[in-house]
């Protein structure tokens, strides 16, 4: 089922489920304090990490209810981050030039500016769709 405001994918869900034991999929779907448990925790020793495979329709179904789509698209935005994200080019992708630069040059603001997009990105994506940055 596809909603009129379908910002996530399930396919890229049980994608990053796959890299659940670290939290991926709860921070993709807007879930932070639980995928920084499930970081530390490596998945809730396992157990979380094996139920949420059933969870995830509904977390995909909460990130469509919560966030707006709009030009940029949230699912592109976390690849960018997953695998280029000490780079900045999610910021980039986002239009946040300043910081994106700032990311290329000192390895994701030394880490911690990448931890700080794993709580965010929903969110500044959210902003940027709706025309608040």
């Amino acid at each position: 089922m596809t909603t009129a405001n379908d910002t996530h994918s399930k396919l890229i869900g049980y994608i990053l489920w796959i890299f659940g034991f670290i939290g991926a999929h709860r921070f993709y779907f807007g879930r932070p304090i639980s995928g920084t448990i499930y970081f530390f925790t490596l998945g809730l020793l396992l157990i979380g990490w094996i139920v949420d495979l059933f969870l995830i329709p509904g977390m995909d179904r909460d990130a469509d209810l919560r966030y707006r789509s709009g030009n940029k698209s949230y699912t592109l935005s976390w690849v960018f981050l997953t695998f280029l994200g000490i780079f900045g080019f999610h910021r980039f992708y986002l239009g946040k030039w300043i910081t994106g630069l700032i990311w290329l040059f000192t390895g994701g603001l030394f880490l911690f500016g990448l931890l700080y997009d794993l709580w965010t990105l929903n969110e500044q994506i959210d902003d940027v769709n709706c025309g608040r940055v």
